[in-house]
């Protein structure tokens, strides 16, 4: 069953959302039967690398709010991040453009490491205080993850995979996705936001009942008779 997830790696609920999905599968019978494909959404697309600026001051500016106000919201984030396991240092993220991130994403989804390169990402976002719009730091989080070195270099040096990021975000427009994380699961049933991990318990649950119903196993009777088996005699 598939569970398709829209985030940006700049989303401080985006990377608990994705802790709580992952407690709850770890509680459900069905979880190998779980494929997720992670989608790409910007917060802010026209947003730039703003040397020198804190988090801090730039959410104040944008929201008109004061620092102090600022500081206490992140705070309590760091605080939820903490209790889901994660480590958040604000003080040390850079703002800058997740555009160039979402390819890097859409290079390693085509290699099954989809789910690699968001984590991979949020970590040096959120905890390593990492340039995440920096190509040369972009290359070297591919490699983390076991990506080629020279692919991601040609990669981020064309337009390669920006035509898929932005169909992953007019997706999400049709949907009616106005914020992340969102999490779509057989194609039927929305969660938004970092939910409880009951309620994706609840919703994984409702949905694979869906469809192990539309994909009912196969249950073969058989006659047995002679037959040859690879690697073994034919009797």
């Amino acid at each position: 069953m598939k569970v398709d997830i829209w985030s940006d790696i700049m989303c401080p609920f985006c990377y608990i959302g994705k802790r709580k999905l992952e407690s709850a599968l770890q509680q459900f019978p069905g979880k190998d039967s779980i494929e997720i494909t992670w989608h790409s959404f910007q917060l802010d697309p026209s947003l730039k690398y703003q040397e020198g600026k804190d988090l801090y001051s730039y959410l104040s500016d944008m929201k008109g709010i004061s620092k102090e106000r600022s500081i206490q919201m992140h705070d309590q984030l760091t605080q939820t991040a903490t209790e889901n396991g994660l480590t958040y240092n604000f003080d040390k993220a850079i703002i800058t453009n997740s555009f160039d991130a979402h390819r890097l994403i859409q290079l390693a989804k085509k290699y099954r490491l989809g789910d690699a390169a968001e984590e991979r990402l949020f970590k040096a976002y959120f905890t390593e205080g990492k340039n995440v719009g920096d190509h040369s730091t972009l290359v070297e989080l591919g490699i983390d993850i076991g990506l080629d070195r020279e692919e991601v270099k040609q990669m981020l040096n064309s337009r390669e995979y920006a035509n898929e990021v932005h169909q992953d975000i007019a997706e999400a427009k049709q949907l009616g996705i106005r914020g992340v994380p969102f999490f779509v699961m057989n194609k039927k049933y929305g969660v938004s936001g970092a939910q409880p991990v009951e309620v994706f318990l609840q919703t994984l649950n409702a949905s694979f009942d869906d469809w192990k119903k539309e994909n009912p196993v196969i249950q073969l009777t058989n006659e047995d008779g002679q037959v040859c088996i690879p690697g073994e005699e034919c009797n």
